[in-house]
């Protein structure tokens, strides 16, 4: 009886530190959700309590569709750079989203086991590589390709927009494989039972089951090529004015503030149109998710 007892005092002593744990890993947990959500509170209260000192000099109209980018003379226009954000990374997804989904859907539902395996680390590879070296192969292959070519000068809005869609590969290669390959085999199966290709079946079950994992690549591959920086001082031509084609030099948002803020003035006007710059972008890529949300948001049957 006495070894009953002390077997039941040892277990609910046992049970008792199993909650104590969870509870720790319970408050674990929310702290470093909490704190992701300060970081990104910290982040924005900085940058707008920056940049919004500048609308009493300048307003918010004028510096989104003035042309004219002259901090010496305390002019700020920002549209020539918001255009070049906008070409640089139309080019980049028009040419990333249809190769990163032919090759995730190669390696998802085509490729033999082997070859998946190795062009997947082929891949990894491909994101382990360091934006500013993509900026020197861009720097010493597409810039010159495209001067012989007699497009101009090399440095322009295709070789931006090209570099560009090469970094946004992997994201979007490896995030829409994972999405095809968590398609259930039942799906596939049902829809290969009631007579379909296999290519019917990719394209009517395969890709719009995984469509809202399809769609969440392609924004994050979006805000790599948004904010991407190095690569593009290498090869844009870093000029503030709008390009009238593809093949003329531009500036990006993310550029406009990396070139100038090392030798702006703290508290100046310039100081906080390059923060007011980092506002606009900030808002760009707020509007780029809320419309991925709407557009993954299930409807609810009435």
């Amino acid at each position: 009886m006495y070894k009953v007892i002390v077997y039941i005092k040892v277990e609910r002593m046992k049970k008792k530190k199993l909650r104590l744990g969870e509870k720790a890993i319970e408050k674990a947990m929310l702290i470093c959700a909490l704190s992701s959500v300060g970081a990104v509170l910290l982040i924005t209260y900085l940058i707008f309590a920056e940049g919004l000192p500048l609308f009493s000099h300048t307003s918010l109209w004028d510096f989104i569709t003035g042309t004219d980018w002259k901090p010496t003379k305390e002019i700020y226009g920002i549209l020539p750079m918001i255009v070049g954000t906008v070409y640089t990374t139309g080019i980049a997804l028009a040419l990333g989203i249809p190769i990163g989904l032919g090759c995730a859907i190669f390696l998802a539902e085509i490729a033999p086991k082997k070859a998946a395996l190795a062009l997947r680390k082929c891949i990894e590879i491909l994101a382990g590589i360091p934006s500013v070296v993509y900026g020197f192969f861009g720097l010493v292959v597409i810039v010159p390709i495209i001067r012989s070519f007699g497009l101009g000068p090399g440095y322009s809005v295709l070789a931006a927009g090209l570099i560009l869609a090469v970094m946004i590969l992997p994201t979007i290669i490896t995030i829409a494989e994972v999405s095809m390959r968590a398609v259930p085999n039942a799906y596939k199966d049902g829809s290969l039972a009631l007579g379909a290709s296999k290519w019917q079946t990719i394209k009517k079950v395969c890709l719009p089951t995984a469509k809202s994992g399809i769609i969440s690549g392609v924004v994050l591959g979006i805000g790599r090529a948004v904010g991407e920086t190095m690569a593009v001082i290498l090869v844009a031509g870093s000029t503030p004015i709008i390009p009238q084609s593809i093949f003329e030099p531009v500036r990006t948002l993310t550029v406009n503030i990396v070139l100038e803020m090392g030798y702006a003035v703290v508290g100046s006007t310039h100081y906080s149109a390059l923060f007011a710059t980092g506002i606009v972008l900030f808002v760009f890529i707020m509007i780029i998710n809320a419309v991925v949300m709407m557009l993954n948001r299930k409807r609810v049957p009435s």
